[in-house]
C-alpha cells in the first residue's frame, strides 16, 4: 500500500481537487494512513504521467483556477490490482511505545508523565473520532464504519491499559 493506491481509491467515487484529496488525508485517512502533504502533489503528477489519472483545469470566478483529477480506466485497473493483492503485514510506529519499552532508563516520574500524556492523547482521539464519525456517518460505507469503530476501540483499549499501568506506577511510588 502506498499513497498512489490511496489516491486512486479516493478518485474511484468521484473526481476531486488536490485540496479535497489533501483533506481526505487529514481525516479520516490520517487515523490509519500516514502520508505527508508534500507527497500528494508529486504523487498526483506521477499518476498523471503513468496514465492512471487525468487532470482538468477548472476556471473559477473570483477564485484561482483549480485542477480536478479523475481516474482513468487504467487507473481503475491499477487500483483493483492493489485491492486484489495480498494484504501487507501491518506495521506500527510509536515514539511513545519505544520510550516506554526502554522505560527502565528513565525516572518513574517521567514515565508517569508520559503515560498521563498518552492517556490524554488517546482520550482526545476517541472524542475526535466520535465527533467526526457523526459528520461522516451518512456517507460512510459499512466497511468505513468498521474502520471508525476500530479506531475508537483501539484507543479505548489503550486508555484502559495505560490507566492500569499508571495505577501500578503510582502505587510503587507510595
Amino acid at each position: 500500500m502506498n499513497s498512489q493506491d490511496v489516491i486512486l481509491g479516493l478518485l474511484l467515487n468521484r473526481p476531486r481537487s488536490g485540496y479535497e484529496i489533501k483533506s481526505a488525508f487529514e481525516a479520516p485517512l490520517a487515523y490509519f494512513f500516514d502520508a505527508s502533504f508534500g507527497t500528494i502533489y508529486p504523487t498526483l503528477a506521477k499518476l498523471e504521467k503513468l496514465g492512471y489519472i487525468e487532470k482538468e483545469n477548472v476556471v473559477q470566478d473570483n477564485r484561482p483556477n483549480k485542477n480536478v483529477y479523475s481516474i482513468t480506466d487504467s487507473g481503475r485497473e491499477r487500483f483493483m490490482a492493489y485491492m486484489n493483492s495480498p494484504l501487507d503485514v501491518e506495521t506500527y510506529r510509536s515514539d511513545f511505545m519505544v520510550r516506554l519499552f526502554f522505560g527502565e532508563h528513565q525516572s518513574r516520574e517521567k514515565l508517569i508523565e508520559w503515560i498521563r500524556r498518552g492517556i490524554e492523547q488517546a482520550k482526545r482521539e476517541v472524542s475526535k473520532l466520535r465527533e467526526e464519525r457523526k459528520r461522516w456517518d451518512a456517507g460512510m460505507s459499512p466497511s468505513q464504519r468498521i474502520c471508525a469503530d476500530l479506531g475508537v476501540e483501539l484507543n479505548e483499549s489503550k486508555i484502559r491499559v495505560l490507566e492500569e499501568g499508571l495505577r501500578q506506577f503510582e502505587e510503587q511510588l507510595q
